[in-house]
């Protein structure tokens, strides 16, 4: 469905990125500073770690069925209203959990909190591209990762400073000023441009994508908590069910929730698949890090949140270069620097052992930061640009879902792997794999990163094999217009 013809005022492009950096920071800080917070409130609400795992869990699953919908709604009526009242429900619902009196009020105020982030979430990106020039699109979202990495490293730092100096309870009311602040930066700078002509919700796709990711996350939630069992056989199968039939109903609705067609394009679909392969890598290594550098190498907690902010930290610096040079360059030649880049941080990483120093940790992360931060950004500029103007919504939000799915999952199945192999290495009585010796622990690291190793292998080989299909049909659009022009 065309938009509003709308002339193109680039003028304020950098107050409008303000808006959406406002919203990366609220939605990325807050993450990350209950994740620190945990241990804190197991004890102050007087609960037990599996309950606790809720908080976060409650908000990821929310987050992750919503962010496709609020990205065709975007699309429908407009993404100013829905971006905007994601900023008033995010601040609102900090308000709610700062001030819940038990866990449950908790986890119901962070699902509340997660409505308004997947608001923000899921148009971000979008946003971000209709406000900057087609030849300034990979800076743009480069300078957008460098928010998201900025998040990533003040959230555990800021977390520690509130749970030591203050109650738990100011990790949420934090996001109340920069909620206001980006609530008036919305309302003030983002664009009103809105669809042309009636639109239809797709409710019946909604519903069926709704349930299949939910079971799907489900399932993924009870193979970290409980390994494979009957219960995750039936998520996962009903996980199928779900997105058969939303397959079936997309490909009959004049106005799907998603169109299919977009996926003929192989390109569109590579740069997805290889994007949701290095989230999976990453929060596999992100989750098992702190086990080896707590356990095996002995560092204090403060060291390794130090150790740890290696990688947002260079991808953060790396992200708005490698998106100014794919406005020069091509997206393609960057993605496939990146992916080879990540191929060799991760064999640097399974060399990791129980001598490894802080400084070959570090030298073994860096190529992790770089790597990611060469990708990320051409990576999301390829996706932006392949999709209509019309459907810059949903094309957001399948990249926010594919980071999701990607987190979601490299943390349920890289730290299932990591769990059984340090416990096969372990061979003989262990209570659990963190209490496993540091042979074993080691083992089960190299044995995971092994499997690290061949998804990027797989995404570096999608990736060349994108390129050459960009450049072959490059070279027929080439011979046609040179037939043409001797006609």
């Amino acid at each position: 469905m065309p938009t509003a013809n709308f002339p193109r005022d680039y003028s304020r492009k950098w107050l409008v990125m303000t808006a959406v950096a406002a919203g990366i920071l609220l939605t990325t800080i807050d993450g990350n500073i209950v994740n620190v917070a945990l241990p804190t409130l197991v004890r102050n609400l007087q609960t037990n770690f599996a309950t606790i795992q809720w908080v976060v869990l409650a908000y990821l699953l929310t987050l992750a069925t919503l962010l496709l919908s609020l990205g065709r709604l975007g699309d429908m009526i407009g993404k100013k209203p829905i971006y905007t009242t994601g900023f008033i429900i995010f601040t609102l619902g900090s308000a709610l959990c700062g001030l819940a009196p038990t866990v449950s009020w908790l986890i119901g105020f962070r699902v509340v909190q997660a409505i308004g982030g997947a608001m923000l979430l899921a148009l971000g990106m979008a946003i971000v591209t209709e406000a900057f020039p087609p030849n300034e699109r990979g800076r743009a979202l480069g300078i957008s990762g460098t928010f998201i990495s900025v998040g990533i490293v003040v959230g555990p730092t800021l977390g520690g400073l509130i749970i030591n100096e203050l109650s738990w309870r100011w990790i949420f009311y934090v996001n109340l000023p920069i909620g206001i602040i980006g609530t008036f930066l919305a309302i003030r700078f983002v664009p009103a441009s809105k669809p042309i002509g009636r639109q239809q919700f797709d409710f019946g796709g909604a519903m069926t994508l709704f349930f299949g990711l939910l079971t799907l996350l489900l399932g993924l939630t009870a193979v970290q908590q409980q390994g494979f069992g009957p219960l995750v056989y039936y998520l996962f199968s009903g996980f199928l069910l779900f997105l058969a039939a939303f397959l079936i109903i997309e490909s009959r609705n004049a106005q799907p929730m998603i169109d299919l067609r977009l996926f003929r394009s192989k390109l569109f679909s590579i740069n997805l698949v290889t994007g949701l392969i290095t989230f999976i890598a990453i929060a596999g290594t992100v989750i098992l890090m702190p086990f080896y550098l707590e356990n095996i190498l002995g560092f204090e907690p403060r060291q390794v949140g130090l150790l740890m902010a290696i990688v947002p930290l260079f991808l953060g610096i790396v992200a708005p270069l490698s998106g100014n040079l794919s406005d020069r360059w091509g997206t393609r030649p960057l993605t496939v620097i990146g992916l080879l880049v990540l191929v060799l941080g991760y064999y640097a990483m399974s060399t990791l052992n129980e001598q490894t120093t802080a400084a070959g940790f570090v030298l073994r992360m860096l190529p992790v930061g770089i790597g990611m931060g060469l990708f990320q950004s051409p990576n999301n500029s390829a996706v932006m640009g392949s999709v209509p103007r019309e459907r810059l919504g949903i094309a957001s939000g399948l990249l926010a879902i594919a980071r999701t799915l990607g987190q979601t999952t490299g943390i349920a199945l890289l730290g299932a792997l990591w769990a059984s192999r340090t416990m096969i290495h372990q061979a003989g009585a262990a209570d659990g794999p963190a209490a496993a010796s540091p042979l074993a622990q080691v083992g089960g690291l190299h044995d995971t990163f092994l499997i690290i190793i061949l998804l990027m292998i797989a995404a570096l080989g999608l990736a060349v094999w994108g390129w050459a299909q960009e450049r072959n049909l490059e070279g027929v659009n080439v011979d046609k217009t040179a037939s043409f022009d001797k006609t």
